[in-house]
């Protein structure tokens, strides 16, 4: 996944003929200067949009997914996020692999103060998943079990 540090290089906004990557390992989070790297702001993406394939049932899963970060040096550019989470629609894996996948590629991407990644899996047999992962990691404890 290639950073872009410009914004004339962007290379799918306001072009119509782009194509869907047809996996996340082809898709590309390009990204441009943080207007205003000085200051601490909040940066919120969902989609209701969102389809991954389960890898044991080839049955798709939907999710919803939140994206919220405080930029640093670079903000991530919406058309490719919107390719990038496209890209997974024919991705065999579980939904919380997706959703750490997301987040490290996101912060590979645009290395963000932070970053918190909320996955909304939609019921299935009775049962919804929602899934969080965060940037950085606040290690979790583990109590006597």
């Amino acid at each position: 996944m290639a950073k872009r540090q410009r914004a004339d290089q962007l290379t799918l906004l306001g072009r119509s003929n782009a194509k869907l990557p047809s996996s996340p390992a082809e898709a590309r989070l390009e990204t441009f200067p943080n207007p205003a790297p000085g200051r601490n702001y909040r940066i919120h993406f969902e989609t209701d949009d969102f389809t991954s394939v389960c890898p044991i049932t080839s049955q798709p899963d939907f999710a919803r997914i939140d994206i919220d970060y405080v930029p640093d040096r670079l903000c991530v550019e919406s058309k490719s996020l919107k390719f990038y989470l496209a890209s997974y629609r024919n991705e065999r894996a579980f939904n919380e692999a997706v959703t750490n996948r997301i987040l490290d590629d996101f912060v590979k991407a645009c290395a963000p103060r932070e970053a918190i990644v909320t996955a909304q899996f939609s019921a299935r047999g009775g049962i919804a998943l929602t899934v969080r992962a965060e940037y950085p990691d606040k290690k979790a404890t583990r109590g006597d079990q």
